[in-house]
């Protein structure tokens, strides 16, 4: 049966949506059309400026700004460095070369790009940005799962693997697995973890009904996503365990106090809000 969206539900959706793009007015743009966008004026205004016979060191610093000040109007902290830090980053190496009389072959630029869509694939912006899980980060989680110990745990975006210690950690006995978009990350993961089953794959796309927990460290605008996914496939009495980030207007199981300053926010299939997805 085809799930019926409930005032609960339509306000999660409405905070992802309200956090999905940038603030400039009231344009909203699905990332990372933003960092691309704002990268370009970046380059035209430090290219326009050099052109116009401006001092090197003044056209690059006014692209800087440029990337700065529309970075300040993006939603999300990582989302504001990667937008601030994108042209900066570009150019230190066109910078390089010339302060040392070099020049930077063309090919070199394709060669850098394709090793970044290597590592991060184009379908992975929407997701996370690659982040390690603390060590410690979920401390408390066993204990919180002891009235049924889960025999099958999936990290979903393992990134190299930190967040499938902490499982295996928690959870020594269970069958640990990862998914993870990009392939690097995903060997990394695998050799990093050989008692776990890794494979690439998109998350959204891959089944939890196999698993009894699955944990995510997510963006905030992507847990409504996720807490409908969890409550949708997990099998009766599964956990969605959260770093950092809760679903919006829903109360969580559990809240435990995490690492560094970072809370886990606990689910449960069949608990108040789970009916909302099913």
């Amino acid at each position: 049966m085809k799930a019926v969206p409930t005032p609960l539900a339509k306000r999660a959706a409405t905070s992802a949506r309200a956090m999905s793009g940038p603030a400039w007015g009231r344009l909203r743009l699905p990332w990372p059309l933003p960092a691309v966008l704002a990268w370009l004026l970046a380059v035209m205004l430090w290219r326009g400026g050099l052109q116009m016979g401006w001092p090197p060191a003044v056209a690059w610093a006014a692209g800087v700004a440029v990337g700065a000040g529309l970075a300040l109007a993006t939603e999300g902290r990582w989302r504001r460095a990667i937008v601030a830090l994108g042209f900066p980053l570009a150019t230190s190496a066109t910078l390089l070369s010339l302060a040392q009389g070099l020049a930077l072959p063309p090919w070199g630029w394709g060669l850098a790009a394709l090793g970044l869509l290597l590592l991060y694939p184009l379908g992975a912006w929407r997701d996370a940005p690659w982040f390690p899980t603390p060590r410690g980060a979920l401390d408390g989680l066993a204990q919180a799962c002891a009235s049924g110990p889960p025999a099958s745990v999936l990290d979903a975006g393992c990134g190299v693997g930190h967040g499938l210690a902490e499982l295996h950690w928690q959870f020594p006995l269970a069958r640990v697995h990862g998914i993870e978009r990009s392939r690097p990350l995903r060997w990394l993961a695998a050799w990093r973890c050989p008692w776990a089953q890794v494979r690439a794959g998109d998350i959204w796309v891959a089944d939890w009904s196999r698993h009894d927990l699955v944990y995510v460290f997510q963006r905030p605008e992507s847990m409504p996503r996720a807490f409908e996914k969890a409550m949708r496939e997990l099998p009766p009495g599964g956990w969605l365990a959260s770093l950092e980030f809760e679903v919006p207007g829903v109360a969580p199981v559990q809240r435990l106090a995490g690492a560094q300053g970072r809370p886990v926010w606990l689910y449960r299939q069949g608990s108040t809000g789970a009916a909302a997805c099913r």
